[in-house]
């Protein structure tokens, strides 16, 4: 089905002749005059410049809803606003009358995630956002998801009258964060807004605020955590994501950058042996049980099935930004 932006007007002719595939790294290197940069810079750098540069990124969705080719730019923008593994940004967007949001398997994590769950869980984070950025637009979004091959998702686009949601303008508030967090207790509102927001076909969000079950928690994390640090495999594959420098990470556009976890801004020559040093079992578990003991609750995804379907159906998706809106 081609997209229909405008009741009274045909598209068709502003579609490209062949498909256009955009990943994050090409939206940002196309998008420079509007100082676009990865959220993996917001609030961890220590420069002007590139706070600004992330600023603008998460900037407010601005298209002429008569230019297509910027309608469809901006709708990729805000769906790579969605979180993944290592901000490994494992997607790409391929544009012919539809949006085909399909796997990047040339950025996948075989060592954390063999089986490429938390990559399909990431491409349902980022359909999410295109849906919720599409409706602030005026568009009604119908995604499909297709299991044959690597399991692609299309979202086909119809023009209804636009609804700009809450969830919708907590997407460029929304940001990964490995700080502390202060304890205080969810109210039962934001409670029951989070367990709807969590809940989808076939998948539920189950939320622990009692302590005991949060120290139950805490003892698989631990565990997991002590034999994923241990395995020397993982241990490469997250150095090869982590960018040390605030420059390394503006210029990848991708990745972790060291300043999230408090660790120094070093260029990777010096970093790079230096992190062996340093991530030890020992003291990560220490920082994840104070995170988790300082945290208000825990929230565990399930679903009814181990399929790429139901992966991608319980991304955390509007979980995520229904969290961003006041919840701790």
């Amino acid at each position: 089905m081609t997209p229909n932006l405008v009741p009274s007007q045909d598209y068709t002719a502003l579609e490209p002749a062949a498909p256009i595939e955009l990943k994050r790294r090409h939206v940002v290197l196309g998008a420079v005059a509007c100082g676009a940069l990865s959220p993996v810079l917001v609030a961890c750098s220590s420069g002007e410049d590139e706070q600004d540069l992330a600023r603008a990124l998460r900037r407010p969705f601005a298209a002429d809803g008569g230019d297509h080719a910027q309608l469809m730019q901006e709708l990729v923008r805000y769906a790579t606003l969605a979180p993944s593994s290592h901000n490994t940004q494992c997607w790409t967007f391929r544009m012919q009358g539809a949006i085909v949001i399909a796997p990047d398997m040339a950025r996948r994590c075989p060592s954390v995630d063999p089986d490429d769950h938390h990559l399909h869980v990431s491409l349902g984070c980022a359909t999410e956002n295109l849906a919720h950025a599409a409706l602030a637009a005026g568009l009604h979004a119908e995604a499909r998801f297709d299991p044959v091959g690597p399991g692609a998702i299309t979202v086909h686009l119809e023009a209804p009258r636009a609804s700009v949601t809450p969830l919708y303008q907590a997407i460029s508030e929304r940001q990964c964060t490995r700080g502390d967090y202060d304890g205080k207790p969810v109210s039962a509102d934001e409670l029951r807004l989070l367990e709807r927001a969590g809940t989808g076909n076939g998948v539920r969000a189950m939320l622990m605020t009692e302590r005991a079950n949060m120290e139950k928690v805490l003892e698989y994390v631990v565990s997991a955590n002590t034999a994923r640090l241990d395995d020397a495999a993982f241990a490469a594959e997250l150095k090869s994501w982590i960018r040390f420098s605030a420059a390394e990470a503006q210029r990848a556009g991708d990745g972790l950058f060291a300043g999230t976890t408090g660790s120094p801004v070093l260029p990777r020559w010096l970093a790079s042996p230096l992190m062996g040093l340093f991530l030890r079992p020992k003291s990560e578990n220490e920082r994840y049980a104070k995170q988790i003991r300082n945290s208000s609750g825990i929230a565990v995804f399930v679903s009814e099935a181990n399929d790429k379907a139901h992966w991608i159906e319980a991304g955390p998706k509007d979980f995520c930004v229904a969290a961003s809106i006041g919840s701790r």
